[in-house]
């Protein structure tokens, strides 16, 4: 099955942080899913390292593609659909990059692997 990972999902899984929610630990340990993280976390953990909100071990070009590639994670890359796609959702949340997410899950139909109650509210399915 393909599931798409919240940006903290992907962060809590690499460093094994223990808010990682089991269903979720197990889907990624698993190695029978396709498990993909979105241009748009890559986006936001740049922005967020970049501004001092995120430590990571080492610069988030290299760290991170180091994680995807040991991970076996697939690239979602950002497309216009996913962009625009945006403007048809409700505004129950103000975080653009959550709001892309949202965009990617429903057009590729992907559940998200994320703790964000707030993703709750739209239509799409979210494991946690």
């Amino acid at each position: 099955m393909n599931y798409l990972l919240d940006t903290h999902t992907f962060l809590w899984w690499i460093t094994d942080d223990e808010r990682l929610s089991k269903i979720s630990r197990d889907l990624i340990a698993e190695g029978q899913n396709r498990l993909f993280l979105s241009a748009i976390s890559g986006l936001e953990i740049a922005i967020k390292a970049q501004i001092g909100r995120l430590e990571l071990p080492s610069n988030p070009i290299d760290f991170i593609q180091e994680q995807v590639a040991t991970n076996a994670f697939m690239n979602l890359p950002l497309q216009l659909k996913h962009t625009l796609h945006v403007y048809t959702l409700p505004m129950h949340h103000r975080d653009p990059f959550d709001r892309v997410l949202v965009a990617q899950s429903q057009i590729e139909n992907m559940p998200i692997l994320s703790a964000d109650p707030i993703l709750r509210r739209y239509p799409v399915e979210i494991i946690w």
